[in-house]
This record gives structure tokens, sequence and C-alpha cells, in this order.
């Protein structure tokens, strides 16, 4: 993911000025929020935002990819 340092706001200044990460956000699609020095969380516009722009399908392959992920030795076992 690309970041520009103009979209990056801190977890306290996110907290105590919710209106700047705001404007963040509508200038730049997102605010990047940090939490002990590290990308954490992203607020996005959910207006025209890429990663709200998915087909249904896309979506389901992500999920299913999601579940065999996670219960990959299930599946295993089953497939026995």
């Amino acid at each position: 993911m690309k970041m520009d340092t103009n979209q990056i706001i801190t977890m306290t200044e996110a907290n105590q000025n919710f209106s700047k990460a705001v404007k963040i956000t509508d200038n730049y699609g997102k605010a990047i929020i940090f939490k002990n020095n590290k990308p954490k969380y992203i607020l996005l516009d959910m207006k025209d935002n890429e990663y709200l722009d998915l087909t249904e399908d896309e979506i389901i392959e992500i999920v299913a990819k999601r579940i065999l992920k996670k219960h990959i030795n299930a599946f295993k076992e089953l497939a026995k």
C-alpha cells in the first residue's frame, strides 16, 4: 500500500482531534492512523474507494480463502 506522509496521523492525535483525521481522509481518500510508531488503522472515505469496490465473486473468493486458511487442518482430515 502506498502511503503519503500527509495521510499519517497518530492514534493520540486522532483521539484528541478526530476532525483532523476526517479532513485528511477527505483530502486524500484515507488517513493512516499510527499506533506505537507503526501503521495500525486506516480511515477510509467510502465514496469511490478501491478497497470497497469488489464484485460479489471477489468477496466470495476472499472469504473462502480465509475460511480455508483458518480451517485447513479440518479440511485435510475430511479429505482422508
